[in-house]
């Protein structure tokens, strides 16, 4: 066991503890300390940021990836104009690629900011406009309830009602708040290809089914298509480690003082004032005997549900799974496509999907619904690289080197729970000759090699997320996403807990989930009595 530091906050009491130094436990810690109150952040870890970091995976190789969450769409502007961060986002060219076979012939539906160009992808693939029209409509429907969505997420919770009465379309609230999202697809859609491109956004770290009752793939598919009120999902300029960089720096130049190598083990309240225990952190991760004790006028907890009841003392919440393979790359060039007909910087520039049409998505769900993993594993990919070379060194980007992430569907933390290693490595496998059936050279050609020798390749299941960074189940929203409205006892911001002075400020808070610092900004107004 490696020796234990020194860790001891500069006081013995502070007007708001937060635990979790996470992109929201930051934004919190930066609002409230520019508010003008004392704020200690505890983290566990021995860096703040959560799940939104950059690293470099593979020794010798100057590759800052963003390892865990990898894009940005639900992050308001107005909490980066606040907090006056530097940090940046960049829109990619092409929205999505999506290589299939046709008639024995490789080709694709390929989804551009040109629509002149998309509408020809459409016709090509399908015969017909019929199907470019729908998604038109389809899309131009959702922009419009993004619009108007979005901007509540930073206001106090409204009622369903009250969404209702903002939305304004009761074709549109039908079809995405009240009827399974398959009824939707399959009502506009025929093409099996194009139905699965759309289903895919109820499907992100949800495991569901397309007509599922519980309309869990609903609440995903919402969250997927209002950010922004355009539903873009954006590159982040220099990594996600430059977000919660940018707003670690925001909450110490505010005053916030931030502690990592501090697990908290406790939570003591009696609605008024709190007293929030913790231990230092070993460097190999693991806390010691020594407790410290902190009070506090608020506690707000930026992580998951099910850490707030342990540090209560209370009733967990119904377990939380994970259901995704995510998968880091670094290639020495991008391959080359069996497609010719689209260069692979145009196809992997946006989402480039894998073994997601809308049958392949039902099977490989029944399949893990069974207890198996899917043997046509459906992903999607994107190159960072291609919008944000500034990711990889100077070096790599004159070479023609580039990064890739994979996120893989319907893979649920119970299939891992046996062997966790053979399940990663069987299902990456197969995962990847998904990708190889595509390929013109077998993507093993492509790839760089670490200091060691090694592939430049990661993958990490649900379970490997829990254990990394506490997840519950290796669910990256924490647990089921809600809809952005008010649900019986979630309080006027949908931070409130049982207890006047604890709040929850992660993703499993009302309208939490993605990199959006949503809660955190919400957890910090309810404490400023906003």
């Amino acid at each position: 066991m490696s020796a234990l530091p020194e860790v001891k906050p500069r006081k013995t009491r502070y007007d708001a503890v937060i635990v979790g130094g996470g992109h929201n436990g930051l934004v919190a810690a930066a609002y409230l300390a520019r508010a003008g109150r004392s704020v200690l952040v505890l983290e566990r870890l021995d860096h703040t940021g959560g799940a939104a970091v950059s690293t470099r995976p593979f020794a010798g190789v100057d590759a800052r990836l963003s390892r865990y969450s990898y894009l940005v769409s639900l992050l308001p502007q107005h909490i980066v104009r606040d907090l006056g961060l530097s940090f940046q986002v960049r829109s990619r060219s092409v929205s999505s690629y999506t290589p299939t076979v046709r008639d024995g012939r490789a080709t694709g539906l390929l989804v551009h900011r040109d629509t002149a160009r998309t509408r020809d992808a459409f016709s090509r693939l399908t015969g017909s406009d019929r199907e470019f029209t729908a998604w038109q409509e389809f899309y131009a429907m959702t922009e419009r309830v993004g619009q108007r969505i979005f901007p509540t997420l930073t206001s106090p919770l409204p009622s369903r009602d009250e969404l209702k009465a903002r939305v304004g379309d009761d074709a549109a609230w039908e079809a995405l708040f009240e009827r399974p999202i398959g009824e939707a697809v399959e009502s506009r859609f025929q093409d099996d290809l194009v139905r699965g491109v759309v289903l895919t956004d109820a499907l992100i770290g949800t495991f569901s089914g397309a007509h599922d009752p519980s309309l869990r793939q609903n609440r995903c598919f919402l969250y997927h298509v209002i950010g922004g009120g355009t539903g873009d999902w954006d590159v982040p300029v220099g990594g996600m480690g430059a977000l919660t960089d940018a707003l670690a720096d925001a909450a110490r130049a505010a005053g916030a003082e931030l502690v990592t190598g501090a697990e908290a083990t406790r939570v003591a309240t009696d609605g008024g004032r709190a007293e929030v225990t913790f231990r230092p952190v070993d460097g190999d991760g693991l806390p010691g005997d020594r407790e410290l004790v902190v009070d506090a006028d608020h506690v707000l907890v930026g992580a998951s549900p099910k850490a707030l009841a342990e540090l209560l003392g209370e009733q967990p919440p119904t377990p939380a799974e994970g259901a995704q393979l995510k998968i880091n790359m670094v290639l020495r060039r991008l391959p080359r496509l069996r497609d010719t007909s689209v260069d692979p910087r145009t196809a992997f520039a946006g989402t480039f999907h894998i073994a997601e049409g809308y049958n392949q998505l039902e099977e490989a769900y029944q399949q893990a619904v069974s207890g198996s993993l899917p043997t046509t594993p459906p992903s999607e990919i994107y190159c960072h690289s291609l919008t944000d070379p500034s990711i990889l060194g100077p070096g790599l980007v004159e070479q023609g080197w580039h990064s890739l992430t994979l996120f893989g569907l319907h893979a649920p933390a119970r299939l891992f729970a046996e062997d966790n290693e053979g399940a990663r490595q069987s299902l990456l496998k197969a995962t990847l000759a998904q990708l190889d059936a595509h390929l013109a050279e077998p993507l093993a050609d492509c790839l760089a090699t670490d200091a060691e020798g090694r592939p430049c390749i990661e993958a990490r299941t649900p379970l490997d997320l829990e254990e990394d960074l506490r997840l519950p189940g290796g669910n990256i929203f924490h647990g089921d996403l809600d809809f952005a409205y008010a649900e019986p006892g979630a309080g006027r911001w949908g931070v409130e807990t049982g207890h006047a002075n604890v709040l929850l400020c992660g993703a499993g808070a009302a309208r939490g989930g993605g990199v959006s610092g949503v809660p955190g900004h919400n957890a910090a107004m309810a404490v400023l009595g906003r």
